[in-house]
């Protein structure tokens, strides 16, 4: 076998090890659920902190977790609840928010109209739902955490997410600044300590060149008008510069959302004035950045802190 097929071959091996630790941890239930809207998906976790780490035993900082999965139906919240209840031991109260995500298209819609390449499968996202959720969790959370979450202080508050999750994070932290005709836009800066986006989809132009999870972006804006038309109102990178401290953490092995993905965030960030963290990672994947049993996973919990406390 050539040196190259070699490689492809380790590095295919060590990505599905890291993938099926990641997913082997079983879910952790929430200290309470709380509803945003009347969707069946518009709901929010909570955790409380199970330690108590404030001076003086005071509130925690609120970690609000928006989960990937490439916006896709199939994957919803439970598989980041492990994640959620690692960052509640480390004395963060957390928020683990769902949303609405891709349904599946029909055989004959294929690629063009936002379906897979072979046809039926599951489609990332929906237009408008997935931003409308995204943006109604956010507006929603100070009211409910203080019904639902009373150990969490909302001051304090950091939002953190993986993949399809850590676009919308970026997205989260950014409404100010998207087009005047957006329903989602605000006056002013979400009152955020900062951002965590953990290998973000964060340049949709850099990720639509590589293809990122099978087109995602392309089939979240509704295929090729679509992503034409609406990649200003949903891409991070032309939502620049936010104001808010913004930290990006990549593993340099990822060959699910490649670092060229978080580079391109980054480097756009600079030349729109904003300086933004990139904490690449040797020798680690897509998928131990949410895997209690990573080391890499102390790390993000360690950058959460940095811009929470």
């Amino acid at each position: 076998m050539p040196d190259d097929a070699v490689a492809r071959a380790a590095a295919e091996a060590r990505a599905a090890a890291e993938e099926e630790s990641a997913f082997s941890h079983p879910a952790v239930d929430p200290d309470a659920v709380a509803a945003y809207g009347d969707d069946p998906d518009q709901v929010i976790d909570f955790y409380a902190p199970r330690v108590a780490v404030s001076p003086g035993g005071g509130l925690a900082p609120l970690v609000v977790v928006l989960h990937g999965g490439a916006w896709r139906a199939p994957y919803d919240r439970r598989h980041v609840t492990p994640f959620a209840d690692f960052l509640a031991r480390r004395g963060f109260a957390v928020a683990n928010v769902e949303y609405r995500r891709g349904g599946v298209s029909l055989p004959a819609q294929g690629a063009a109209a936002g379906g897979t390449a072979g046809g039926a499968g599951p489609v990332a996202g929906r237009w408008p739902e997935t931003f409308d959720d995204v943006a109604a969790a956010m507006d929603a959370l100070p009211a409910l955490v203080r019904e639902f979450l009373p150990q969490a202080d909302p001051r304090r508050m950091v939002v953190t997410g993986h993949s399809a999750g850590g676009h919308l994070a970026l997205w989260a932290a950014a409404r100010h600044l998207l087009p005047a005709d957006a329903a989602w836009r605000i006056d002013r800066p979400a009152p955020l300590r900062g951002v965590v986006a953990l290998a973000p989809i964060a340049d949709f132009a850099a990720a639509d060149k590589l293809d990122v999870c099978g087109g995602a972006c392309r089939q979240l804006l509704g295929g090729a008008e679509g992503f034409t038309a609406r990649v200003p109102y949903a891409d991070p990178a032309l939502l620049l510069p936010t104001g808010i401290a913004t930290t990006l953490v990549q593993g340099r092995t990822d060959t699910v959302v490649p670092e060229a993905v978080a580079e391109a965030y980054a480097d756009a960030a600079a030349k729109a004035g904003e300086v933004v963290g990139l904490t690449l990672l040797e020798d680690v994947g897509h998928f131990p950045l949410i895997d209690p049993a990573a080391d890499a996973c102390a790390v993000v919990a360690e950058e959460i802190a940095q811009l929470a406390w």
